[in-house]
């Protein structure tokens, strides 16, 4: 079992920048590949980033690549979503993910999600 906690969420205007935390619990973070997600309201769960157990292997939607990174501190039990250059359009409550598969842009793929944390940019 993972618990996942997000963090670093607030109200930022058009191009600032905010970090992203998510804090897992238990000894097993090192044997998943962590996701962030987003969702806006009134629409669907979007992938936005993925990174692997190990390697530090990466995945970004077409959206963010070039503005968002994806990192993990394995020792902390952390991941982390750096966002540059933020745009209106990227306000949504972001969630954090953990999978032991390999389907990372997948919603269902995923086992284990926190509850979220608000990203509201201004124009």
């Amino acid at each position: 079992q993972v618990q996942l906690v997000e963090s670093g969420g607030g109200l930022v205007q058009a191009g600032g920048s905010l970090r992203l935390s998510c804090a897992a619990s238990g000894r097993t973070f090192t044997t998943y590949h962590m996701g962030w997600f987003r969702q806006a309201q009134g629409k669907e769960r979007k992938f936005v980033a993925a990174i692997s157990r190990s390697d530090g292997s990466t995945l970004y939607a077409d959206f963010v690549k070039g503005r968002f990174t994806i990192s993990r501190d394995n020792a902390k039990n952390t991941v982390y979503l750096q966002m540059n250059s933020l745009k209106p359009e990227d306000t949504a409550l972001y969630y954090c993910a953990a999978t032991s598969g390999f389907n990372w842009h997948t919603s269902t793929s995923y086992d284990y999600w926190g509850q979220g944390t608000q990203v509201t940019v201004s124009s």
